[in-house]
């Protein structure tokens, strides 16, 4: 089921969890940010589009939407993104150009309704301004979340998420041990990359989070996180290249699995 809480006034989170045998659950997040110009970000799970959409008429009709930020090209961000488009003509994404030659693949994006934005770059959306930022840790090239300068919230995309046995919607809601030992997990296996990273290259990536000093941090795999959370997102994470690498489950799990 997709519900919808407020992390700020003007911020609507849509949310679902997705269980994964033997692991926990993860959150799968898209935002509504309110304005002269409404920015969706993100637009659900495929295989839970059927939820989506009225999830989303909950809180804003789709057709008042002018943007849709997407943080990348998974099949958990981009179930509806289709459908929007065809029901709002004034509608665009904002993607990078990988997103772009990823998405030709299968489901084409319309070039004259995409506006191309790289990491560093800013975009006026009404009233409010956006700059892209590529987030410490992704599971897909393409990924850029952005810094919004009028609530000073920071969309991670993928990074910051985590595997919890119980998703709230506070994420100080959660024990130090189940934020991050479920932080952890999450990036061993969103972002296996991450062991093989040197320790000073991606301290200095997590410095320029702590630099942006965010008022909340919105993850895609996270519920919302108020910026007195941010150190210890940035501890969690920092601990992940020196964890275990996650291994999954091989074929005698799997048929294990299967005789429950």
């Amino acid at each position: 089921m997709t519900n919808s809480y407020k992390a700020t006034p003007e911020i609507d989170v849509l949310t679902s969890d997705f269980p994964i045998p033997g692991y926990g659950l993860v959150p799968i997040n898209a935002f509504v940010i309110k304005g002269s110009e409404p920015v969706l970000v993100d637009t659900g799970a495929v295989v839970q589009s059927g939820e989506f959409m009225p999830a989303l008429r909950s809180v804003i009709d789709p057709t008042d939407l002018k943007w849709i930020w997407l943080t990348h090209t998974d099949f958990d961000h981009i179930g509806s993104l289709h459908q929007l488009l065809a029901g709002n003509p004034q509608l665009r994404v904002m993607t990078t150009f990988r997103g772009v030659g990823i998405m030709s693949l299968s489901a084409p994006l319309p070039l004259d309704r995409v506006h191309l934005v790289n990491p560093g770059e800013k975009i006026k959306v009404g009233d409010r301004t956006l700059t892209a930022v590529k987030p410490p840790a992704f599971d897909n090239p393409s990924t850029t979340g952005f810094y919004d300068d009028k609530s000073e919230v920071f969309f991670s995309a993928d990074c910051f998420g985590a595997l919890l046995t119980a998703v709230p919607q506070n994420a100080a809601d959660l024990s130090e041990k189940d934020l991050r030992e479920g932080q952890i997990l999450w990036a061993t296996v969103d972002s296996p990359w991450l062991h093989m990273v040197e320790t000073g290259a991606f301290a200095r990536e997590l410095d320029g989070i702590r630099r942006m000093k965010p008022k909340m941090i919105l993850s895609s795999h996270l519920p919302a996180a108020a910026g007195g959370m941010t150190e210890r997102l940035l501890g969690s994470l920092a601990a992940a290249p020196a964890a275990e690498p996650f291994v999954g489950p091989n074929q005698a799990a799997l048929q294990q699995m299967l005789k429950r």
